[in-house]
Formats: structure tokens, C-alpha cells, sequence
């Protein structure tokens, strides 16, 4: 009797609601760094000034934050300077909507590749993380340029004064954090822009809407008491002011808008991967 052909790898029908499959994505690691890598040299091949987009976008939201909320509407920053301020917010709402756009057209923008080749659908997803991360690192690199002036400074000029914690060596914990709520609520809209395509450009719209809803170009503490349910509904907020919180010593946060948004993550998560795992058993049909 012939011996049972033995086979590196089995493609089978998904059965479950939720099925990872983390053996096959660790399996198909190398693609993707070959997606990361595509998607760097892609957008960056053919010009002048190359990475440096990376500093340079955050650079010229800051300045013009400061100008028109800091100088013109006269907005508080709770005693953080303006560059801190204003770049922090704009690197950590930049790496956030990039996962959430990215994410949101992973079935559209990749439908081509989906129906010719077999791998894992969440490879992209977790690309778009990568490709993104390596962003925000670059951006994070320059903060800490200005953020030791200002400690080197802040000795001489009295009104400056930033005080890092030990909390902000855990600044990875909040880019996964950005991330799960990115990835989480933007592999949602990919469900649904599937058979609705005007979605995308509702989520395009409301985005740039919802960044006023986080404090990005203000301080919690400046947001009037009676609407303060916005901070605890934008589970982006939490992360954020905890970011000011552990490298700048101020910010308004409490325990509760944490859990609450770490709860919400959680079912953004959860959702977002049950519907991508259903969905991508037959978006091939309607795309």
C-alpha cells in the first residue's frame, strides 16, 4: 500500500465564526515584510524629499495648529508647549487614520490579488500596522528632538514645564492600542463598503470630521462640562491624553474613559474580525 502523500500545506473551508488562523500567519511572515516593503517603495519611489514626508506633514500641521487654535483662537494647552502640543496629537491621529483608511478599503483596493492568489486575508491588515508604525517611529524620533529642548530649557524659561514619567516607556502599549482601534473599526467598513461603495466616501468625510471630536488641536480639560460624554464615546481619546499624561505630566484622563475605551477596542476588535472572516468567504461575488 503507497504511503499517504503528506502535504506542507492544507487550504480548507473556514467553519468557525472566528478563525485566525495564526499558524498560517506566521507562516506567511516574509510576505508580509514583502507587502511593507511594497507599500514604502511604492509611495515614496520618484520623489525629491522621499521619508522626510514622514516629519514633514506633522511639521506643517503644527504650525499651522498653532497659528489658527494656539495664536488666533487663543485655545489653552494646559501649560504644554504649542510644538509638543500640537505634533504629539497630529503623530498620533495621523498613525490612527492611516490604519482606519487603510484598513477600511482592504477588500476593494486588494480584490484583484484576493481572487488570483491564496494567503491569508489578515496579512494586509496587519501590513497596513507595519507600514504605518514605521511612520509614526519616524515621527516619534523628532518629537523626542524637541521634547529634550524643552526639558534642556525648561530649567531657564519658568513657564516650561514638561515632566516625562516611567509610564512613557510604555508607548508601544499605546501605538497597539491607536492600532486595534484603527484596524478594528476600519476592517468593519471594509464589510460593508464591499456591496456599498458610497460608504467610502462617508468614512472619507467623517474622519476628518471626528479628529474634532478627539483632542488633537485641544486639551480635554477645555471641552465644557456638558459635553464631555464626546471624550468617553471617541475611544481615541484615552490613548491620546495618556501620551501627554506620561511624557508631558498633564492631561485630563480618568480610569473610567480608559476602561471604556480599552472596552470598546475590545469589541471593535472582536466585530471587526468576525465580520472580516465572513466576509471574505465570498466578497470575491459582489467586489
Amino acid at each position: 500500500m503507497a504511503d499517504e502523500e503528506k502535504w506542507s500545506l492544507v487550504i480548507k473551508p473556514k467553519r468557525k465564526l472566528l478563525d485566525l488562523q495564526i499558524r498560517e500567519l506566521i507562516y506567511y511572515r516574509d510576505l508580509i515584510f514583502l507587502f511593507v516593503k511594497r507599500d514604502f517603495v511604492t509611495q515614496y519611489k520618484q520623489t525629491i524629499l522621499g521619508p522626510l514626508w514622514f516629519v514633514i506633514n506633522p511639521l506643517i500641521s503644527t504650525v499651522m495648529y498653532t497659528f489658527v487654535f494656539g495664536r488666533l483662537a487663543n485655545i489653552g494647552t494646559d501649560g504644554i508647549p504649542y510644538t509638543l502640543f500640537y505634533y504629539s496629537g497630529a503623530m498620533l491621529w495621523t498613525f490612527f487614520s492611516g490604519c482606519f483608511m487603510d484598513s477600511s478599503n482592504v477588500f476593494v483596493n486588494n480584490a484583484n490579488v484576493f481572487g488570483k492568489v491564496y494567503f491569508p486575508r489578515l496579512v494586509v491588515p496587519i501590513n497596513y500596522v507595519f507600514s504605518n508604525s514605521i511612520r509614526i517611529l519616524v515621527q516619534f524620533a523628532m518629537l523626542m528632538i524637541f521634547l529634550g529642548y524643552y526639558l534642556f530649557i525648561g530649567s531657564n524659561v519658568p513657564e516650561v514645564r514638561v515632566h516625562p514619567s516611567w509610564f512613557a516607556l510604555l508607548f508601544p502599549f499605546l501605538v497597539l492600542w491607536l492600532a486595534a482601534i484603527g484596524v478594528g473599526a476600519g476592517i468593519i467598513i471594509s464589510s460593508l463598503t464591499t456591496k456599498y461603495r458610497d460608504l467610502r466616501q462617508l468614512v472619507s468625510f467623517g474622519i476628518s470630521l471626528v479628529m474634532y471630536a478627539a483632542p488633537v488641536v485641544y486639551p480635554l480639560s477645555e471641552i465644557p462640562q456638558r459635553f464631555n460624554w464626546v471624550a468617553y464615546a471617541n475611544p481615541v481619546c484615552a490613548p491620546i491624553e495618556l501620551f501627554r499624561l506620561w511624557f508631558f505630566g498633564t492631561a485630563s484622563v480618568n480610569m473610567n474613559m480608559i476602561l471604556i475605551s480599552l472596552g470598546v477596542t475590545v469589541f471593535l476588535v472582536i466585530t471587526g474580525l468576525i465580520l472580516f472572516s465572513q466576509n471574505e468567504q465570498n466578497f470575491i461575488d459582489v467586489v
